[in-house]
C-alpha cells in the first residue's frame, strides 16, 4: 500500500500536466470562457525572454499552478519569435493591451476586458496559484 501511495505521489504531477487544455486562438479562448463561466488567464510571451521560457518550463507544470490553471481558461500567445520576428496575433495583443515588458500576464473577463495584470515572472508554481486564485 505504500509503494501504491509513493507511486502516485510521484506520478500525480505527470497526470496533472496533462489536464489543462490551452487555448491558442484569442477569439475561441474568450468563447470557451463564456461557456464555461470563467476567466481567461492570458500568457504573452516571446521565444527570447528567457523569465517567458521559465515560466513554461518549471512554473506552469507544478501541480500548483496546474490546480489554480484548471479553475480558468488558459491563454498563450507568442508575440515574437526567437530571431526577433512578429507573430501577428501576439503582437496585435501586446499593443492592445499595452504591454511594456515581459512576460506579461493578463486576468481577463469573458468579453476580454481587463481585471488584472502581472508583469514579470513568478518564482514557483504555489506563488503563480497564489496570484492567479486571488480574488
Amino acid at each position: 500500500m505504500k509503494a501504491l501511495a509513493a507511486l502516485l505521489l510521484i506520478a500525480a504531477p505527470m497526470f496533472a500536466s496533462g489536464t489543462v487544455k490551452w487555448e491558442h486562438d484569442y477569439q475561441s479562448a474568450l468563447k470557451r470562457a463564456k461557456a464555461e463561466k470563467k476567466v481567461v488567464f492570458m500568457d504573452l510571451w516571446t521565444e527570447w525572454c528567457g523569465p517567458c521560457l521559465r515560466l513554461q518550463k518549471d512554473v506552469f507544470p507544478t501541480p500548483e499552478a496546474q490546480a489554480a490553471l484548471a479553475k480558468v481558461v488558459p491563454f498563450s500567445a507568442l508575440v515574437q519569435k526567437r530571431d526577433g520576428t512578429p507573430v501577428a496575433e501576439g503582437t496585435k495583443l501586446s499593443e492592445t493591451f499595452k504591454l511594456t515588458a515581459f512576460p506579461t500576464m493578463v486576468i481577463l473577463d469573458a468579453e476580454g476586458k481587463e481585471l488584472r495584470r502581472q508583469v514579470g515572472a513568478f518564482r514557483s508554481g504555489a506563488e503563480f496559484a497564489a496570484w492567479l486564485n486571488a480574488k
